[in-house]
């Protein structure tokens, strides 16, 4: 098997660090969430390769080995959404297909939404079609203490996970988010208590692959991640009644804690989520959590693969 290879690609005002591997005519560009990073996809990345497909995976600007835009608090869904256009521009290639986990959804569908001919067909991991707006979630029913309200209020993030190493926040996060809860912290606790430094990783999670996170997030930090998706959530996308109409695949964990956001579960399986995305098929895996491509590779790989594969003939 031939290795993934490392570039910087220069794209709008920042670098990209990209990871490559496959030479197939067709390329699949991968979109990462939060606290993951291009490294969170290499499972999928050889396994699209093998199947004969262009694998690339990319630190989102902000993230890891990639450039910090020069003023990060200013940094929106729209900076991502251009940055995938503009790689694409970069290396050539006139149509992708798009996968993306997490907040790496949102970006996917909506590059889909505004630039249709670039998109051979979506596939989404843990979260569904979602427009930034203040409309983005029913925020009134979350709790106060929900952990995207903490790290969207500007400092706490920053003293919660100030705190800790870098390696110990991506660790408490993982374990966190790999549970079927929404985490939500007490009045007397900040999020970085919900997790007991005695829990052990999830057991498809490896102390090396730990390592690659953390080596990744002390270089980049937070700043940008705090902002882009927490803190630029609520900020209006410029786009009216979006449909993706490309064809597209929603693979949802049953046990992902999003499924326990107020109205998630019902968006998705009374088929509200059609009204966006109208070729939407959706797979949900029994005992899959938010991490799903990490935890169950084989499997996922599988669906993304016959995906992929029933567009391209």
């Amino acid at each position: 098997m031939e290795k993934i290879k490392h570039s910087h690609v220069p794209v709008r005002d920042v670098k990209l660090h990209v990871a490559e591997i496959g030479e197939g005519p067709k390329a699949v560009v991968f979109l990462h969430g939060f606290p993951e990073i291009w490294y969170t996809w290499r499972h999928q990345m050889i396994g699209v390769a093998d199947a004969g497909y262009r694998a690339i995976a990319f630190d989102f600007r902000g993230y890891g080995l990639s450039d910090q835009p020069i003023d990060p608090e200013k940094g929106s869904f729209a900076d991502l959404v251009d940055d995938v256009v503009a790689l694409l521009d970069a290396l050539g290639i006139a149509k992708a297909f798009l996968v993306g986990k997490d907040f790496g959804a949102l970006p996917a569908y909506l590059v889909a939404a505004v630039k249709p001919e670039r998109v051979c067909g979506v596939t989404t991991l843990g979260v569904p079609f979602m427009l930034p707006g203040p409309s983005a979630l029913p925020w009134h029913l979350f709790p106060k203490g929900f952990y995207m309200f903490r790290w969207q209020e500007s400092g706490r993030a920053e003293a919660d996970f100030g705190r800790l190493d870098v390696k110990t926040v991506i660790r408490n996060i993982y374990i966190l988010f790999s549970r079927s809860e929404v985490p939500v912290a007490g009045d007397d606790q900040e999020i970085m208590d919900l997790v007991d430094e005695s829990t052990p990783l999830p057991p498809w999670f490896s102390e090396e692959d730990l390592a690659a996170y953390a080596s990744l997030y002390e270089k980049s930090g937070f700043r940008f991640a705090l902002q882009v998706p927490y803190r630029s959530l609520g900020k209006e996308y410029a786009i009216v009644d979006p449909k993706v109409t490309s064809p597209a695949l929603l693979i949802m964990g049953e046990k992902d804690y999003v499924l326990k956001f107020p109205g998630m579960e019902d968006f998705i399986r009374t088929g509200q989520v059609k009204h966006f995305v109208p070729n939407l098929d959706i797979t949900f895996m029994p005992e899959g959590s938010h991490f799903v491509h990490e935890q169950l590779p084989e499997q996922v790989n599988s669906l993304i693969v016959d995906f992929l594969n029933k567009q391209s003939i």
